[in-house]
């Protein structure tokens, strides 16, 4: 069974439900064709994300790992399924507090982007209580350091699924789609261990 993206969106996380331990992502791509399914284990002291390109498991697409165990602002690697790296994604702990912040970096350690939870006062409400987080969704963008916005994700109001739109604004050589699909899915297994 497909499912239908916003407008304008190339990819939809959907987290699934009833899993009893851990949780399970499945992407969704433009024409609503299940395009990878990952599944986030519980327990586990360093994050090790496989995404697949189905629900049966058998072709990786690409692994987001942890550098180090349960740090504020640890960096995750994302890889090839060959172990080449495509890049990485590291969490600004101390300015996540207010609104996450990440930044984005190419294979070679090189910062390329920043990834930037919009609305200040919003985010901080929403850490107040879950309330303001269920009625006022997360929305990130992903800008290079000229400020060009290169993709935006955008949590969708739902009660009962939890459901993030990646959509991505222009095309560039250093940011990669399956980098910014990472980000997408780091952020909904984030937020969901945070829940």
């Amino acid at each position: 069974m497909g499912y239908l993206p916003a407008a304008g969106e190339r990819y939809t996380v959907r987290r699934k439900l009833f899993q009893v331990f851990g949780a399970g992502f499945q992407v969704y791509g433009s024409d609503g064709a299940m395009v990878g399914y990952c599944r986030q284990k519980a327990f586990r002291l360093r994050e090790d994300l496989r995404v697949f390109t189905g629900q049966d498991q058998k072709d990786e697409l690409m692994r987001i790992a942890a550098r180090s165990i349960i740090d504020f602002s640890t960096t995750y690697d994302v890889l090839l399924p060959d172990g080449a790296a495509l890049g990485s994604l590291r969490r600004r702990g101390m300015r996540s507090i207010l609104r996450d912040t990440w930044e984005l970096f190419d294979a070679a350690g090189n910062p390329i982007a920043k990834l930037e939870e919009r609305g200040t006062f919003l985010s901080v409400l929403r850490r107040l209580h879950e309330l303001f987080a269920l009625l006022s969704p997360q929305r990130f963008d992903i800008t290079k350091p000229d400020g060009t916005r290169v993709a935006s994700l955008r949590q969708h109001f739902n009660v009962f699924v939890y459901r993030l739109g990646v959509s991505i604004h222009a095309e560039d050589d250093q940011i990669d789609d399956l980098l910014i699909l990472a980000a997408g899915i780091l952020i909904a297994a984030i937020e969901g261990r945070q829940q």
